[in-house]
This record gives C-alpha cells, sequence and structure tokens, in this order.
C-alpha cells in the first residue's frame, strides 16, 4: 500500500478515536481534511439517598432525598489531516460534563467535605494530538498526546461502543479514563494482529484514592504534566475470527515522586543534629503500578457480546497510603489526602441483541435490549489498614439501545448497584442520546 493511502486512511480513522482498529485499513476518505465527533447527554434519577455519610452511617440513610440530574458527559470534536508522503496528524478536543474540568465535589468520605477539584490544569481538555509517520502497514511512529490503550474502555470509548448511557462503570473507577498522555507509540498491522507500544509519563501516586484506586493519577494540576518517572504500555489485538476480537494490553511504570515535590533520595540514611543515624522515611518507595487486562467482543448474527477483566497491583500501598494522609492540607491544595490499597479489579460483561435483525427490518435501523454485569473493588487490601467496604460493587444493568441510523443511539437503562449487607443497594434510572460519526467525507 502506497504511503499516502496509509496516512489518509490513519488521518480518518483515528482522528475519531484509536478505538476503531479495523476500520483502520480499511476506510479511504475523498479529502485530506477529517472533520469528526461524538457527543452524549443523560437524564438519570436515583432512587436512593446519595449523602456523603451513607456509607459511614447507612442505616440513617436507607430512604429519602432521591435525587435526579442532567448531564453532558463528553462532548467532542476530532480534527484530523493528511500532509501527504506518510505525514499526518490527529487531534481531539474534548468538553467533559459541559464545562471546563474544574469542579466542585462533596467527597463520599467521613468528613463529607466540599473540594475544589482540578482534574488537569486549562479550560477545555487536549484529548489527543499527534503527529504521526507511517512507514508501512505494519509500522508507524505517532508522537505528541495520544490515548493509553490499557482496558476496553480507553480502547473502545465511543457512545456507539458500549449499550450503557455512562462508560462501563469499573474500569472507569479504577483507572484513568479516557486515559491520555503525551508520549510515543509504536503500532501496525500484521495480517490478523495489531500492536502498539507506549512510553508515557507515569501515575502520580499524591493522586490516588480509595475510592478510585489510580483513575485521579494522570491528572495535573499544573500547566505541564510532572515527568520524573516514565511508563510503558502495550496492546496486542486479534481478528483471526470472523466476527470476533480479542485482546490483552498492560500497563507498568512507577508512580511515587512523580510531583514537582520529591521524597526520595539514593542515600539510605541521614544524621540529625543529635547526631543519631536515621533513615530516611520514604527511601526505596518506587509506587510501581502494574495493570494487566484482557478483553473480546463478538459482533455478528444480530448479537453483541463484550466482556472483560482487569487487574491492577501498587508496591508500597501502606508508605504511599502514610504519605498521602500527611501531605499539608489547605484549600489550595490539589491533593485528595486519602489512603491507597495495593490492588484494584474490575470485570463486566454485557450481552445484547437486536430485535430488528430476525424481522429482516430494511435500513439502518436497530434495537438492542441488552443486559449488563459488573464487578469492581477499587480497594484490595494485602497489608494491615483502614478497610472500606463499600468499594467492593456488584452492577447490574438492563436497558435497550435504539439506533435510528448508524450514528445515532437512544438509551434507556435500570440499574442497581449491590453493596456489601450492611449498606444500602443503589438503583437508578438514566436515559440518554448520543451520536458518533464523521462531517466530512
Amino acid at each position: 500500500m502506497k504511503l499516502k493511502t496509509i496516512a489518509t486512511c490513519t488521518a480518518l480513522s483515528l482522528a475519531l478515536s484509536v478505538s476503531t482498529l479495523q476500520a483502520q485499513d480499511s476506510i479511504a476518505p475523498k479529502s485530506r481534511l477529517t472533520i469528526g465527533g461524538y457527543g452524549e447527554a443523560v437524564y438519570t434519577r436515583n432512587f436512593y439517598n446519595n449523602h456523603f455519610n451513607r456509607y459511614k452511617f447507612p442505616a440513617q440513610y436507607k430512604d429519602g432525598n432521591r435525587q435526579g440530574r442532567v448531564d453532558l458527559p463528553h462532548v467532542v470534536v476530532n480534527l484530523g489531516y493528511d500532509f501527504g508522503k506518510g505525514w499526518s496528524m490527529g487531534s481531539e478536543i474534548e468538553f467533559e460534563h459541559g464545562g471546563n474540568e474544574v469542579a466542585i465535589e462533596l467527597e463520599d468520605d467521613e468528613a463529607g467535605e466540599y473540594e475544589h477539584e482540578i482534574e488537569r490544569g486549562g479550560e477545555v481538555a487536549l484529548e489527543q494530538f499527534w503527529i504521526q509517520k507511517s512507514f508501512g502497514k505494519g509500522f508507524n511512529i505517532r508522537l505528541g498526546h495520544i490515548i493509553v490503550p490499557v482496558g476496553q474502555t480507553n480502547n473502545a470509548h465511543l457512545p456507539t461502543q458500549f449499550f450503557t448511557c455512562y462508560r462501563p462503570e469499573g474500569e472507569m473507577t479504577i483507572m484513568p479514563c479516557t486515559w491520555h498522555e503525551t508520549g510515543i507509540s509504536l503500532w501496525g498491522r500484521l495480517g490478523n494482529w495489531r500492536y502498539e507500544a507506549v512510553v508515557v509519563p507515569a501515575l502520580n501516586s499524591d493522586m490516588f484514592t480509595n475510592s478510585g484506586w489510580v483513575h485521579n493519577g494522570s491528572a495535573s494540576a499544573y500547566e505541564f504534566k510532572v515527568a520524573n518517572n516514565l511508563a510503558a504500555a502495550l496492546r496486542i489485538d486479534n481478528y483471526s475470527i470472523k466476527n470476533f476480537h480479542w485482546a490483552l494490553s498492560g500497563y507498568v511504570g512507577n508512580s511515587f515522586n512523580n510531583d514537582i515535590e520529591t521524597y526520595v533520595t539514593d542515600e539510605a540514611h541521614y544524621t540529625n543534629s543529635q547526631g543519631d543515624t536515621v533513615q530516611y522515611k520514604y527511601y526505596g518507595v518506587k509506587g510501581t503500578v502494574a495493570i494487566g487486562t484482557a478483553e473480546f467482543d463478538y459482533k455478528g448474527h444480530g448479537l453483541v457480546v463484550r466482556g472483560n477483566l482487569d487487574y491492577g497491583y501498587l508496591s508500597d500501598a501502606n508508605k504511599i497510603s502514610m504519605h498521602n494522609k500527611s501531605q499539608y492540607n489547605s484549600s489550595q491544595s490539589p491533593f485528595p489526602h486519602s489512603l491507597v490499597a495495593d490492588a484494584a479489579l474490575a470485570t463486566g460483561l454485557e450481552v445484547g441483541y437486536d430485535l430488528f435483525h430476525p424481522l429482516k427490518k430494511q435500513g439502518e435501523q436497530k434495537l438492542y435490549l441488552f443486559g449488563r454485569y459488573d464487578y469492581y473493588d477499587s480497594y484490595i487490601l494485602y497489608h494491615e489498614a483502614t478497610d472500606y467496604e463499600w468499594t467492593d460493587r456488584h452492577v447490574i444493568t438492563l436497558g435497550v439501545n435504539y439506533y435510528p441510523i448508524k450514528q445515532v443511539v437512544i438509551k434507556a437503562e435500570y440499574a442497581k448497584r449491590f453493596l456489601k449487607a450492611q449498606y444500602n443497594d443503589e438503583p437508578m434510572f438514566s436515559l440518554g442520546v448520543a451520536y458518533s460519526g464523521f462531517f466530512t467525507k
């Protein structure tokens, strides 16, 4: 395949999302410029008490105080361009929740404090911005702000690529989602195999929490991302079986000491003012984050089945928890000052069937009846520490997705979180509308 064709193919398919892997080798746009995007609007009614102390005093908040809310989870504009001779660019500008990534949140913790949260500096989220050189179908280099393709949701985050109104709850809780960093990516497709290897700045353990494990670790409150430590990720996809796709992905990087203040020294001990030899409190602490994921999806005969299993481990979690809780706390601090666990787990399975399929209905209309099961826990302890048993959750979701055309979907669902016996279960209803597509041909 000629270089120009490869670059043009890449600019179109990847400017919208790196998750549309199969399209990379088959779509040939007419124009060098590609404009696309996706967006979601959701209404949710929570049939449970959302008070911040509901986990500390569950008996007091068993009834009352139902809450309705409307949200714009993601509104995204994608721009791509083929410069020719194998060079292309892609970008994705995202508005999350209709705002600029600065928010006041009421923490689900014992204090129930209002927290001024900054997820990423700037007024908008630049989720992708990269320059790519294509040498052939099997080898491409991308430099810039890229998606870290770890897990099913990070790789397939368009609203037309999952049934639920919001992105699947388990992966979205324990990992950054959508996970984007500035770095370098090497990727290609060889027959039925696709690979991608990336090097990016490591996560920041100062941002880890009990409720989200390393989810906030990619955030930076500064105008830059600290990169004292680098991390690596690898993804392998296979398309050998018709209508079936499976993938494995992984990530590893040291998260401690990855902020503008540092606490680690090469020396194990120091001498204090009294002449005593004292060991440095955080000597040898690395906070290595290791994540492994497996996933699959099947699409055929009106049936769609998707599943994932993610497990993550954090070394030195007890030391990191001690450090995070001891940080200076002020109204301007961007840090959550939270404990963090040794490990986290998320698994999910969703099955949908197109009710129009046996009717052989003409056109693109589809009506999926679906069910989804999630289990996740963001706080798995392997050492003695304060436990938070409410982080252990099962979620069952039942709903419908109606596609009047391929690019537009209307969603409705009823979901219920099942927590351990001492807590109250959390039922909710959601109604959403979303689109995903290109605006140029």
